[in-house]
């Protein structure tokens, strides 16, 4: 009986190609994850800046009329 016929050896070839074509994907998928991660800590400070600046101009659109100097002209 040949190697190359042998079911033993065929079934581990086999395993072997699943084995490197997971590997293979598996280090795609952390590739992935780890840009999808840098992104959302990005949106994420992005997000904080527009919520200041949100609060900023609403502190400056709610300020209290009472508050303000008198124009000018008086």
């Amino acid at each position: 009986m040949s190697g190359s016929d042998d079911p033993l050896t065929s079934r581990m070839d086999e395993l072997e190609t699943r084995l490197s074509f997971q590997d293979h994907l598996l280090g795609e998928l952390n590739e992935a994850l780890v840009s999808q991660n840098q992104r959302i800590a990005r949106l994420e400070q992005q997000l904080v800046r527009a919520l200041d600046d949100l609060g900023k101009l609403r502190g400056l659109l709610l300020a209290d009329p009472g508050e303000e100097p008198p124009p000018p002209h008086y």
